[in-house]
């Protein structure tokens, strides 16, 4: 019988820092640890709110 591997990715939400709502679900390499860029947040575009805010990382 073959051996499954560790999963080396997981998914995370990205949560809108002004309206609360989780827009986005991405998968994250966590074997090496998170990216810069997704520790800081992104901007990314909020249907609601029609503009780009800034989105920061929500685990379920």
């Amino acid at each position: 019988m073959a051996k499954k591997k560790a999963a080396a990715r997981e998914y995370v939400w990205l949560q809108c820092s002004e309206s609360g709502d989780l827009n986005y679900r991405t998968s994250v390499n966590v074997k090496g640890g998170l990216p810069e860029e997704l520790k800081n947040g992104m901007n990314k575009y909020c249907p609601r709110l029609r503009k780009h805010t800034l989105h920061k990382i929500k685990r379920k």
